[in-house]
């Protein structure tokens, strides 16, 4: 977990956070830090959230968690 204001990236390149977006909805992903290492979790309709595995976000919707209730 990152102590200061800079949000998590994952390991993930910050440009490429700037590009890629939801498959589903095409919503901006935040990456967000958890016990599995991360994932990055739609701010649009959808609301997936897609790991990160090894540094690699896996964008299928297939294996995306619903962040639903």
């Amino acid at each position: 977990m990152t102590t200061d204001s800079t949000p998590p990236t994952l390991g993930l390149n910050a440009k490429l956070l700037e590009v890629i977006v939801c498959p589903q909805c095409h919503g901006d992903l935040l990456p967000v830090e958890n016990a599995d290492g991360g994932e990055l979790v739609c701010q649009g309709s959808c609301g997936l959230a897609y790991p990160v595995r090894d540094g690699i976000p896996v964008l299928l919707v297939d294996e995306a968690r619903s962040t639903a209730s």
